[in-house]
């Protein structure tokens, strides 16, 4: 399990983006990939594990019941999520453990939406529940903007499993203590994990390069004793032609990993952007 890895590896290392590179291989940047490109997003997860990986996520970023239905999108909530389950579990061959992937719902919580944090927990525990009976070994939520959406996702992780939970949210900058687009602060952050029980809280996506990360990771190990995660992008995005371009290589990538294990990171990967060539470049750095 989580603990047992990090008891004996220094760093325990993540995989790196899944949208991106389904969207890289040619198919469809959602989970919805898990039924009409199976054998691609098998495949993907198979790369990483053989980049070195020690945790593999599942592709369900977007897959809980509000998200899908502000899209629109007329799908079976549990037996997509049980797909994805059973492909990365498949491509980890027993080799990597294996988290189940919950992102934000991609509305907003009132007063500034129309939800509730009831409604929140709810749809957040309904997907919680699927993954575990499915399979998962633990939890990660990424990508939060909204520490109090974190804190609805993390809740309904910590009452429907024991497994391990870890919480990582969406810096947009490293000034005053680290702030996510939503104001919520790394400090607000690792003292809701620590309340609530998660296993490791950190820093994924956003708006910040490798090399800034490590300025999260500091403010992270001074306000914090959980293991802290960093899964930045592959740099900071640019638009291209209409198009969102991640362009650091992975060599770069790699050495502003270093910088963030330096500062304490103890888990590590690689969120929009980075491919298995990312990943292999960390792995063999570390």
């Amino acid at each position: 399990m989580l603990e047992q890895l990090l008891a004996n590896k220094k760093v325990v290392l993540l995989d790196g983006g899944l949208g991106t590179e389904l969207a890289r291989r040619g198919c469809e940047m959602s989970g919805l990939s898990n039924a009409r490109n199976a054998g691609s997003v098998t495949a993907i997860h198979r790369d990483y594990r053989l980049a070195g990986s020690d945790i593999l996520l599942s592709n369900t970023f977007t897959l809980n019941r509000i998200s899908m239905e502000a899209r629109g999108l007329d799908v079976d909530i549990r037996e997509i999520n049980a797909a994805a389950i059973q492909l990365v579990k498949e491509a980890s061959e027993g080799k990597c453990l294996v988290f189940g992937d919950i992102g934000p719902t991609g509305k907003l919580l009132q007063p500034y939406g129309d939800y509730s944090e009831s409604q929140f927990y709810d749809c957040y525990a309904e997907q919680v529940e699927i993954l575990i009976e499915a399979g998962a070994e633990g939890i990660i939520i990424e990508t939060i903007t909204d520490l109090r959406e974190g804190i609805c996702a993390l809740r309904a992780a910590k009452d429907n499993t024991g497994l391990p939970v870890i919480l990582s949210l969406a810096f947009s900058t490293i000034d005053r203590g680290g702030r996510t687009v939503m104001g919520s602060s790394v400090e607000e952050a690792s003292a809701s994990a620590e309340e609530l029980g998660a296993a490791a809280v950190g820093a994924n996506c956003g708006s910040l390069d490798p090399a800034q990360m490590a300025e999260i990771v500091r403010l992270f190990k001074s306000s914090t004793s959980l293991p802290v995660v960093i899964q930045p992008n592959a740099g900071i995005p640019k638009l291209i032609k209409g198009e969102t371009v991640f362009d650091m290589e992975p060599q770069e990538y790699a050495e502003g990993l270093m910088k963030c294990i330096e500062q304490g990171a103890s888990i590590v990967g690689g969120c929009c952007g980075t491919t298995p060539a990312h990943i292999k470049a960390l792995a063999l750095k570390i």
